[in-house]
C-alpha cells in the first residue's frame, strides 16, 4: 500500500532534497480526510457531525484525501470496478498485493479509507493492507461488524488506521473507526470533524492540525457556493507544502528512519524525490444521496503532468 495517505473530512447529516530511500518505506498512505455530515452520522479522518438533519441539496459527506506513495508503484487510476462495475476506487498492482486500495466508494453505499501507521520496524511477512479496504467494499457485512471481525485478526498486519462506513439515504449514516495500534474495539464516529495521518485517529501531529484548519476554511467559504469551487478550494488545500515543524509527536513515533525527510514528510503535501502525495481525492455525498467523486494524480512519475477524472452518481440504497 502507498507510504503515506493525508486525508480531512467533514459529515453532515445522520448518520505528505531527500533521495526516495531516505522515506519511511512501506509506511502507506496518510490521509487527510475531512468529512462533514448534520450530527446524526458519522465519518473519519477528519470528519465534522451535526444532530440536525440535511436540508435539501445540502452535502452530509465531505472527504478529501491524499495519497502518497512511490512514484514507480505501480497503481490503477479510480475507475469502477466489481461484479456490477458497482465499486469506484484506485487500485493497487504491486505484484503480490494486486487488487488492494486504500480508498473507495460503492454504488450501495459502502466507503472505507485506509492509512498506515508510521513505525520504524515492519513484518514483510504481515498481510497486505489493501485487502482490508477491497474486502469492505465486495461484502454484505456492516461497517462495524466488519471492523470487529477485522480487530480479531489486526495483528497480522503491520500498523494500519481502518475508516468504514455505511452511507444510507433512507437509513442513516454510520462510520466507524479502528486501529489496530489503540484500543481492542472498533467504535462509531459522532458527529464532529475528525482528522487521520499515519497514527490513530486525531492524534494531533502538528500537519493534521494545520490541515484540518485549512480543510475547515475552505468548507466554510465555500458552503453558498457551486461544489466545483469546494473541489477546487479543497484541493488546494491537499496541494499545501508548507513543513509543519517542530513535530515532536512524528519525531518520537517515527525516530530515525522520519529524520531525514522530516521536512517534507511534515507537509500535508509531501515532495519528495521519488516519493511523495501523488494523487488527491475529493468525495462529497449530499443528502439525496448524489455522489461526486474527484481524483487527481499525477500521471507517468512526472510531477509537472496531472490528471483531473469526475465521477457522479446516486447511492442505490
Amino acid at each position: 500500500m502507498p507510504p503515506e495517505l493525508l486525508c480531512a473530512g467533514r459529515c453532515v447529516g445522520q448518520a505528505r532534497a531527500a533521495q526516495a530511500w531516505h522515506c519511511p518505506s512501506g509506511q502507506g498512505h496518510s490521509v487527510w480526510d475531512a468529512v462533514r455530515m448534520p450530527l446524526g452520522a458519522g465519518t473519519p479522518v477528519d470528519v465534522q457531525r451535526r444532530e440536525d438533519s440535511a436540508t435539501e441539496g445540502s452535502r452530509r459527506l465531505i472527504l478529501a484525501a491524499n495519497r502518497d506513495e512511490f512514484y514507480s508503484r505501480p497503481s490503477k487510476l479510480a475507475d469502477f470496478w466489481g461484479n456490477n462495475n458497482e465499486i469506484l476506487s484506485g487500485l493497487d498492482m504491486e505484484e503480490g498485493k494486486e487488487g488492494g486500495t486504500w480508498l473507495g466508494i460503492s454504488t450501495r453505499g459502502k466507503l472505507a479509507a485506509l492509512t498506515n501507521y508510521l513505525q520504524p520496524q515492519l513484518d514483510r511477512q504481515a498481510r497486505g493492507r489493501g485487502e482490508l479496504v477491497t474486502h469492505f467494499l465486495t461484502t454484505d457485512v456492516d461497517s462495524l461488524s466488519y471492523l470487529k471481525k477485522v480487530s480479531m485478526e489486526g495483528h497480522l498486519y503491520n500498523g494500519f488506521n481502518l475508516i468504514a462506513a455505511d452511507l444510507s439515504t433512507a437509513k442513516g449514516d454510520v462510520i466507524c473507526y479502528y486501529g489496530n495500534r489503540g484500543e481492542p474495539d472498533p467504535i462509531i464516529l459522532t458527529p464532529g470533524t475528525y482528522g487521520l495521518s499515519n497514527a490513530l485517529l486525531e492524534t494531533p501531529w502538528r500537519k493534521l492540525c494545520f490541515g484540518k484548519q485549512l480543510f475547515l476554511e475552505a468548507v466554510e467559504r465555500s458552503q453558498a457556493l457551486p461544489k466545483d469551487v469546494l473541489i477546487a478550494n479543497l484541493l488546494d488545500v491537499l496541494n499545501n507544502e508548507e513543513a509543519q515543524l517542530p513535530d515532536p509527536a512524528i519525531e518520537d513515533q517515527g525516530r530515525e528512519y522520519v529524520q531525514p525527510v522530516l521536512s517534507k514528510y511534515a507537509a500535508v503535501c509531501v515532495r519528495c524525490p521519488g516519493y511523495g502525495t501523488r494523487t488527491n481525492t475529493i468525495i462529497l455525498v449530499d443528502a439525496d444521496g448524489h455522489v461526486t467523486f474527484t481524483e487527481r494524480s499525477m500521471m507517468d512519475k512526472d510531477l509537472s503532468r496531472w490528471e483531473t477524472r469526475t465521477y457522479e452518481f446516486t447511492l442505490q440504497n
